[in-house]
């Protein structure tokens, strides 16, 4: 249950139309599809794919959907041309492939990560694609013309760029958190016009190399007191922000870097990753709003410390929090408590984050196998599922279909007609 003091705040964007998904996280930014969502539960490379197509390049950008279109970002793996693709959701025929940005001398990345790993966002009949300090771009969804964009951001991410944008009531918010500057943006959304710029806090930082002050997280939105609150996970502290002014509102100090696993909300709480090399997992007290204007150090309920992310984003299913460690342990907590209620070996290596629909929940991993559980405090495999390669960008759930991204493909998977005498399914491929 979700109590009124804080919720996601997807009803309150006005950014999509019913079965978009402008978030990859979905629709409440938290990998929850639609209730009535009704996604295939199970799949090969010949069994309920309804189209599948090519994808060209390196990038780990999750695919978002928005009036009938499939939007995702990709690059050349030196890094010089970062592309635009948009498929038709039906027929999954390529409306658009087009280079947005030509960088003559791209930075460094991590081996891990690619030139196009931000994903984009939709709203008011427009579709915004971050590169990170290369470039922050702003298309027609209709057209596909180009409306702004804004190459004048500089931010060292050091290993590539990471962190999505999101959209809020005209506003389009984005995390800068690179070794050598660190600050959360705030845009016009139909313009690109700087709104405002929040610089992190100098004394948090003070004394660090740039390795550890870089961090690739995204925001989320809660509401607080009736309020909506940006939730802004950075290296060394999480900061609730007011997204009229960029203000801060409160904080918390965890340490850690590098962080791109994703803040979820749950009742008056908002629970944070801390990052790389021993990353743990916060359950934060949201505090209240205060009249003072004062800024607020937020209160700690728990702390785990095995097991945990650094970049899949968990999920949470009713008092359950199911996450994924990268190296293949799945895990359910009571999220109230932090207490482990059972904790299982799938194998294989994880970036993508969960996704819960119809009363599952999707792990998808590096190599192409998705397991898929049944919700609750004991262990239950439904499913597992194979595909030719592994997945790094999440996937989204729409009707009753999933699409999905590997490093070589997109894939529109099908839920199958059942027969209404035998049961058979009918194959889409």
């Amino acid at each position: 249950m979700i109590l009124a003091h804080v919720l996601t705040v997807a009803a309150c964007l006005g950014q999509e139309q019913q079965g978009d998904w402008v978030d990859y996280r979905g629709p409440t930014m938290d990998g929850h599809a639609r209730e009535d969502a009704r996604p295939p539960l199970d799949w090969s490379e010949d069994r309920h794919v309804r189209w599948k197509a090519a994808v060209s390049g390196r990038g780990w950008s999750s695919p978002i959907v928005t009036a009938g279109r499939i939007w995702f970002t990709t690059a050349d793996p030196e890094g010089h041309e970062r592309r635009v693709i948009c498929h038709d959701f039906e027929t999954g025929d390529v409306l658009l492939d087009r280079v947005l940005l030509k960088v003559a001398n791209p930075e460094e990345r991590n081996p891990l990560n690619s030139y196009a790993s931000p994903s984009a966002t939709a709203g008011q009949g427009r579709v915004f694609f971050s590169f990170g300090s290369a470039g922050l771009i702003c298309l027609n969804a209709e057209s596909g013309d180009e409306e702004w964009r804004r190459t004048d951001l500089p931010c060292d991410h050091i290993v590539g760029p990471g962190s999505s944008p999101v959209l809020l009531d005209g506003r389009l918010l984005l995390n800068m958190d690179g070794g050598d500057f660190q600050f959360m943006l705030a845009l016009e959304s139909t313009t690109g016009a700087t709104l405002w710029r929040s610089e992190r806090d100098a004394t948090v930082l003070d004394g660090l190399i740039p390795d550890v002050r870089k961090a690739y997280s995204t925001p989320i939105i809660v509401q607080v007191g009736g309020k909506a609150q940006l939730v802004s996970s950075a290296s060394q502290a999480t900061y609730g922000l007011d997204p009229a002014d960029g203000r801060e509102l409160w904080r918390v100090k965890h340490g850690g870097f590098s962080m791109s696993s994703r803040p979820l909300a749950f009742e008056t709480s908002v629970l944070l990753n801390t990052g790389f090399m021993r990353p743990e997992l916060w359950s934060v007290q949201l505090p209240a709003p205060n009249s003072d204007n004062d800024k607020t150090e937020a209160q700690v309920n728990w702390k785990v410390v095995r097991g945990i992310p650094s970049m899949a984003s968990p999920v949470i299913v009713g008092d359950e929090l199911f996450t994924v460690s990268d190296g293949g342990v799945a895990s359910c907590l009571d999220v109230r408590t932090g207490a482990q209620l059972w904790k299982e070996r799938l194998g294989g290596e994880f970036s993508a984050s969960l996704l819960h629909a119809d009363g599952r929940v999707y792990f998808f991993d590096r190599d192409g196998k998705t397991t898929v559980i049944a919700p609750g405090r004991t262990f239950v495999k439904l499913a597992e599922n194979s595909l030719e390669d592994g997945c790094m960008a999440s996937a989204a759930a729409l009707g009753d279909s999933l699409i999905v991204r590997t490093r070589s493909h997109l894939y529109r998977l099908q839920r199958p007609v059942e027969q209404a005498q035998d049961g058979d399914h009918l194959n889409f491929r």
